[in-house]
């Protein structure tokens, strides 16, 4: 067995890496060696234009978040009906696996910052459609199929730009800040949305959502740089679109180390994540008020979020020898819900998960290094649609077999087979 990265030699907290250690994988005669540039948060926020794209995330990711709350109170004051309620998040989560395939290529065919801002205004039309009088609670929802189908889109292209934006040192870093942004705004965005809506009322929470994309196109579209399209001279029809996605799939599954490291960062959060989605059932089990699941949503965010920090100050070098540790630290603290420990312990265990995420920090760049510039548009957009839908998927299952064993249970036997899976992707043979 040898680590999924082959490492070099090289003197401890030394900022001198050879090619090899890149991950460039190919065969060499003798080290090659170069200086490693600065690859912190500050060097990524001196690249000019990354202020915008960050803060034009954390606008839309709050804007988006807290309209799902008052999505979710509208239909149920008009309806009366969870079910009808909890569809929100279905079709929040859906359209990824659909939109995030069949068009991905789009992603690829245009200049990114074209592709970020139509999809912010696109988003921004179907969240003001929303507010018209009297509008069907099936139009409210195929609206909001119509964003879930542009969020990964959108993803696809900023990683895109980022990685034409940013060198192979600062690209990871940047998206994990990207991260970093998407989880504290889980928190703060659920949180403002439940007082918002008590204050302002659902229908002005949505206005101001729309409000939040256009200024975030407002953003990307007059201060952030241009980046070239990766493929900008295939067709542009429909037919071209979705022959040019399944391309870019056969491109991804064909290319065994690709199709590897995509699978990790799938698995990775498809089994950590478990321990949201039985949040609830676990608190209630444990004895616990309901609304104590908050400490274990905050739990996992609050630990993804201070993994990414630190991993984000450590060279590159090292975080590439980090991945390893840090996939299998994500799913082992899982293990230890067998036991049934107390909420706050609980909390601290699924913080402990979430600090794994940083793995991502050293898989981005081998993923990027392992792709041709021509797919990586539809590449990072596959990898998003399918985390997302992975995701779902893992909270929908773990909710299904929390009706028939205790939640603990449950989230332990996830931990078991998380580890397992996530050492044999992390491993090569």
């Amino acid at each position: 067995m040898r680590f999924l990265l082959d490492p070099a030699n090289s003197p401890s907290g030394s900022n001198r890496i050879t090619v090899r250690e890149l991950g460039w994988g190919q065969p060499v005669q003798q080290s090659v060696v170069r200086t490693v540039p600065a690859s912190g948060i500050r060097s990524v926020l001196r690249v000019p234009g990354m202020r915008a794209v960050f803060v034009a995330h954390a606008v839309s990711m709050v804007g988006t978040l807290a309209a799902e709350v008052a999505l979710s109170i509208l239909i149920y004051q008009r309806t009366g009906s969870a079910l009808w309620s909890a569809l929100v998040l279905v079709c929040s989560f859906l359209p990824y696996a659909v939109g995030g395939t069949i068009l991905s290529s789009l992603a690829d065919r245009f200049r990114p910052r074209r592709v970020l801002v139509c999809c912010d205004l696109l988003s921004a039309a179907c969240i003001a459609a929303m507010l018209i009088p009297g509008l069907p609670t099936l139009a409210l929802l195929g609206l909001l199929l119509i964003t879930g189908f542009v969020a990964p889109l959108f993803q696809g292209a900023r990683a895109a730009s980022l990685s034409h934006l940013l060198d192979e040192d600062l690209f990871p870093v940047g998206r994990s800040l990207l991260r970093t942004i998407s989880q504290s705004a889980v928190v703060s965005g659920f949180a403002l949305g439940s007082i918002l809506v008590a204050a302002i009322g659902p229908l002005w929470l949505l206005a101001v959502d729309a409000c939040s994309f256009v200024a975030s196109a407002v953003l990307i579209g007059l201060w952030t740089p241009a980046a070239p399209a990766s493929a900008p001279d295939g067709e542009r029809s429909l037919r071209s679109v979705v022959k040019g996605s399944a391309e870019g799939l056969r491109h991804i599954w064909t290319n065994r180390p690709l199709r590897r490291l995509v699978l990790l960062t799938w698995a990775v959060p498809g089994f950590s994540s478990v321990g949201d989605g039985l949040a609830v059932a676990y608190t209630a089990k444990a004895g616990s008020a309901e609304t104590a699941a908050g400490w274990l949503f905050t739990g996992y965010a609050a630990g993804t979020v201070l993994g990414e920090l630190v991993v984000a100050r450590l060279s590159p070098h090292t975080r590439r020898r980090l991945i390893t540790p840090l996939v299998i630290g994500s799913q082992i603290p899982l293990i230890a819900f067998f036991l049934g420990p107390s909420v706050p312990a609980a909390a601290a265990l699924l913080a402990l998960s979430g600090a794994g995420f940083a793995c991502n920090q050293g898989i981005d760049p081998l993923i990027l290094s392992a792709t041709e510039p021509a797919y990586r548009g539809r590449l990072f957009t596959v990898q998003t649609s399918g985390l997302m839908t992975v995701q779902g998927l893992g909270v929908a299952l773990s909710g299904a077999l929390g009706t028939q064993l205790h939640p603990g249970v449950v989230i332990g036997l996830t931990g078991l087979a998380g580890t397992v899976l996530v050492s044999s992707l992390a491993y090569r043979r």
